[in-house]
């Protein structure tokens, strides 16, 4: 008797041997503002304050830009904020991190203690991401 496995998808193993592409993590950003999306609104005004936030993918040497607000996470892009004012919240992750993250297989307070998530933001501001996630 044969049986036969059909698999989507590079397994945790493989994506751990290799690094994600650009395009992967630019839809793990999507997914994470679809997430965020989701916390209740009185949740995010209680606790979300206007902040720029960037997100350096240190493998692939990349960094994606957002915005946090009341209203929710604006979607990553590549540029910059008008102004050339540094990002308030900067985060700094490999590829697979970010994709492991966003998919719930990694967990942020493990993440941060290991190395493996480096976050530069005032304490208020950790405090508040902390709240939120």
């Amino acid at each position: 008797m044969w049986n036969a496995t059909v698999r989507i998808g590079p397994t945790k193993k493989e994506r751990m041997l290799t690094m994600a592409s650009v395009e992967e993590c630019r839809t793990a950003l999507a997914k994470l503002v679809a997430q965020f999306d989701e916390i209740d609104e009185q949740d995010r005004a209680k606790h979300v304050v206007e902040r720029t936030v960037s997100c350096r993918i240190s493998d692939l040497d990349v960094t994606f830009y957002g915005r946090l607000h009341h209203g929710g996470l604006d979607p990553f892009a590549e540029q910059p904020p008008p102004g050339g004012k540094p990002t308030d919240v900067k985060l700094t992750i490999v590829s697979n991190d970010l994709i492991a993250l966003v998919d719930g297989e990694l967990d942020l307070a493990r993440a941060l203690l290991g190395g493996r998530v480096k976050v530069d933001a005032s304490f208020g501001d950790l405090l508040r991401l902390r709240r939120l996630l």
